[in-house]
């Protein structure tokens, strides 16, 4: 709680405030006029995480308890002690708080409105050039450790990302596993049971053959559709039992992907005789395994797709600097995300110009830019829409342009998207740092230049990269 009249801070409690160290009474005037005292009770909110920096706050008396806010996850980072200033950063930088700050002990707290406060910091020398020496290394620090979290996140989103995809080929290769060891037992035992029926050499043979027979149908014959196949497994449904073939449900399946019909039950039939079951099971069986085989190569040829598509994603095994296509880290960075859009009505609009030239690229980085640009855009659609992904070259440069059908980025957040810190997101959903990073590496790092174009319905980042640039730190 807060009391209501309208009280203002002494020259004598602004003393106390090393802000103010070195000032005469006249300019501490100044300042004392312009805050607004109050008494502050245990628990009181006075910063809030995520709200605009909306002016100097001076503890004069009290303690303030600081929160760090991730989403839900409030955790404490440390303690404001009277006398002392805090919220200077945000207001001065047009920024946001990052943290919250509960009063942790009664506190008499004066506050400078935005306004009052940056006019009286231009036009008091001592206090800008102590404000300056302060704000530089927190902002410094800040940025430096919301930039490390911003890669954290990066990378967090491809680690998500391959988790997700390799996931699939996992459990395919598993169950194929499984199915396999399954089948083995089949070819185990049928030998034995050949044996066991006196079937001579030339029958045995004849035997192979009609499974070669079928092997080869199942790699020639065009694939049946969902009506065609469900007609003929009826159709060898019944043939099968007519021959004496046991739970012939369970090889129905197998049997009529490779093609086999009535006829070449029938010639199975006659060669067999009365292993005709164990005939019939082993050349489903054999059918199985050569499935199961090129499902487990698909897997493993799947993973080790996603494995070298990481690797690209991260330019590993490269140099720093490379010359490389554009379009491999987009298309790789499109893998890495395609988690996030696969199970929503998104299209993927993919406009390339093949005929670009290569260009010399600190890979690793730009695929950081190319996955805040990607992940925006596909936030911004929601369930549904369009997101077209265009590259053409402008002069020296090539220019990758980027762009969704969602709402769009109203006027007053468009001017402002770029800065640090920076989101339209929810408190810890966002560090503000996405565009700010992806700014400094397509300029400060490639030469390049970043802007985007927003109306409702249409929102477009484009991305100028010089074809050659010169190494910058």
């Amino acid at each position: 709680m807060t009391t209501e009249a309208h009280q203002t801070a002494t020259v004598a409690d602004l003393r106390t405030v090393d802000l103010f160290d070195g000032l005469d009474d006249a300019t501490l005037e100044r300042w004392a006029a312009a805050t607004t005292l109050r008494e502050q009770k245990v628990g009181d909110v006075v910063v809030e995480a995520g709200e605009e920096g909306h002016g100097l706050h001076l503890i004069l008396q009290g303690r303030l308890r600081v929160f760090s806010v991730d989403g839900d996850r409030v955790e404490a980072d440390g303690l404001q002690v009277a006398p002392t200033w805090v919220g200077a950063i945000p207001t001065l930088t047009l920024g946001w708080h990052r943290v919250r700050m509960v009063v942790e002990s009664d506190a008499r707290i004066a506050t400078i409105a935005r306004e009052p406060f940056i006019d009286l910091v231009l036009s008091t020398r001592p206090v800008f050039d102590l404000l300056m020496r302060t704000v530089r290394p927190v902002v410094s620090k800040g940025a430096q450790r919301e930039a490390n979290r911003e890669r954290l996140a990066s990378l967090g989103t491809m680690a998500a990302g391959l988790a997700h995809e390799l996931n699939n080929p996992a459990a395919a290769a598993k169950r194929a596993a499984s199915d396999l060891a399954e089948t083995l037992i089949t070819f185990e035992a049928f030998v034995g049971k050949l044996v066991e029926a006196g079937v001579e050499r030339e029958d045995a043979a004849l035997v192979v053959g009609l499974k070669d027979e079928l092997l080869e149908r199942a790699r020639t014959n065009e694939e049946l559709s969902a009506l065609e196949a469900a007609d003929l497994e009826d159709e060898l449904l019944d043939q099968l039992e007519a021959i004496g073939v046991e739970e012939p449900w369970r090889l129905v399946g197998p049997l009529a992907a490779a093609g086999a019909d009535a006829e070449w039950l029938n010639r199975t039939a006659q060669v067999a005789g009365r292993v005709v079951n164990e005939v019939v099971s082993w050349v489903a069986a054999s059918l199985q395994a050569h499935t199961l085989a090129d499902e487990l190569a698909e897997a493993t040829d799947r993973m080790s797709e996603l494995v070298r598509a990481v690797k690209s994603y991260a330019f590993m095994d490269r140099g720093e600097v490379v010359q490389a296509d554009v379009h491999e880290g987009i298309i790789t960075t499109l893998m890495v995300l395609k988690h996030k859009w696969k199970h929503r009505s998104i299209s993927l609009d993919k406009q390339f110009d093949k005929t670009l030239p290569r260009v010399t690229m600190y890979g690793s980085e730009l695929n950081q830019v190319w996955t805040n640009l990607i992940d925006n855009a596909i936030s911004a659609i929601g369930e549904s829409g369009t997101i077209t992904i265009r590259t053409r070259r402008e002069g020296d440069c090539v220019v990758v342009d980027i762009a969704d059908d969602g709402p769009g980025i109203p006027e007053e957040i468009v001017r402002r998207i770029f800065d640090p810190f920076f989101t339209t997101k929810e408190v810890g959903s966002g560090t503000g740092l996405g565009l700010d990073v992806a700014r400094r590496i397509v300029v400060d790092r490639h030469g390049g230049s970043l802007s985007v174009d927003s109306r409702p319905g249409h929102t477009e980042f484009h991305v100028w990269l010089p074809i050659e640039h010169t190494k910058k730190g």
